[in-house]
């Protein structure tokens, strides 16, 4: 089967990245190099084609009431033009995928969720929107995503895309008029630092790229995008959240919102959060300059107590770490050994963010 292609597909090949194909589409890993990317975002702007992403619609009388029905956090009373991150959840508390969800109107709301996902999503959703007065719209082939992050990315949606953004603080949306079409904004990303997510018909969505490309802005592929979200601590869907692997093992009970009236999984996860759970998520500071992958085990007195979730040689402070499911009696502090290849070598136990975060709050 042929992989799908985004908007600004032959704008990547024209450009020389790299292409591989992931979530179903053919998408671009790197332009100049994954280094040389990741340190663009971090100390001036980037731009990331992140039109395989999925949108979903929902609208009607009952949006707010099915939303916080499949959402683990709470949109009761949210105002227009407000955005929350949370999960939706099995009814044994696996993830079916993480989201942001924006609230566009009062009765209006646009879920955004993970490519690889987009099929399996929208079952569910559908699924779980039956006897309720909603309307629920997989929007996903009428959009492409634009994402705008680094310290200069206000100055670049201003000045080169002539969107209104100065007056969105962090996780606020706002939709606009520009050259006549209907653009939709978001102060939100996957990278840690401050940026926009714009959301447009793929024919917005070229000019904006290629009026960023003319003003300089760097092309960013997939590549530095999970740099950049596993050094500040941001999940991945399939590697820190899965099915298998529930909100509180992955440490994001602030996102459940345990007050709700109701919503699907809150008993067992309920359960997990008194109770305890098995496994949780920790980061692992390695000695040396050793890399930690995915699946690789994690050992603590010559016992295995865990594996890797994700790992890499930081870009940002050059030391190698990784967030690993362990058994939940490993502590903060203790010290660990990852298995690479057949050699093991030592780290110790911290806090799964390695990186500071530079949102414009």
């Amino acid at each position: 089967m042929t992989n799908k292609r985004t908007c600004l597909y032959d704008k990547h090949v024209a450009l020389g990245a790299q292409m591989t194909p992931f979530a179903g589409f053919d998408m671009p890993i790197q332009y100049t190099g994954i280094i040389d990317e990741h340190n663009a975002v971090r100390e001036h702007c980037g731009v990331f084609d992140v039109s395989h992403m999925g949108e979903v619609m929902v609208s009607g009388p009952e949006a707010d009431k099915y939303i916080n029905h499949i959402f683990t956090n709470d949109v009761t009373g949210l105002p227009a033009g407000k955005v929350l991150y949370g999960m939706l959840c099995y009814p044994d508390g696996g993830v079916v995928d993480d989201t942001c969800i924006c609230k566009l109107d009062e009765q209006l709301f646009l879920m955004t969720i993970n490519a690889a996902n987009i099929d399996k999503d929208m079952a569910w959703i559908e699924q779980n929107g039956k006897g309720f007065n909603v309307v629920i719209e997989n929007k996903s082939d009428a959009y492409g995503q634009l994402a705008i992050q680094g310290p200069e990315a206000e100055e670049k949606m201003e000045k080169v895309l002539g969107l209104a953004c100065k007056d969105l603080k962090f996780y606020e949306v706002k939709q606009q008029e520009k050259d006549g079409e209907k653009v939709i904004v978001s102060r939100t990303g996957y990278t840690g630092e401050d940026g926009f997510e714009v959301y447009g018909t793929p024919g917005y969505i070229v000019k904006a790229w290629d009026k960023l490309m003319d003003a300089g802005v760097k092309p960013c592929g997939l590549g530095c995008r999970d740099t950049l979200r596993f050094e500040v601590g941001l999940p991945l869907y399939g590697d820190e959240l899965s099915d298998k692997i529930s909100p509180v093992m992955a440490g994001l009970s602030m996102f459940v919102k345990f007050d709700k009236e109701e919503f699907i999984g809150k008993e067992a996860l309920l359960r997990q959060k008194t109770e305890g759970v098995t496994r949780r998520l920790r980061g692992i500071e390695l000695e040396g300059n050793a890399i930690p992958r995915h699946g690789y085990k994690v050992l603590k007195d010559g016992k295995e107590v865990g594996e890797v979730t994700t790992g890499y040689r930081l870009i940002s402070t050059e030391k190698s770490c990784a967030v690993a499911l362990v058994d939940a009696a490993i502590k903060m502090g203790d010290s660990v050994e990852v298995q690479i290849r057949k050699k093991t070598f030592p780290g110790t136990i911290v806090k799964k963010k390695f990186y500071e975060k530079h949102y414009k709050k």
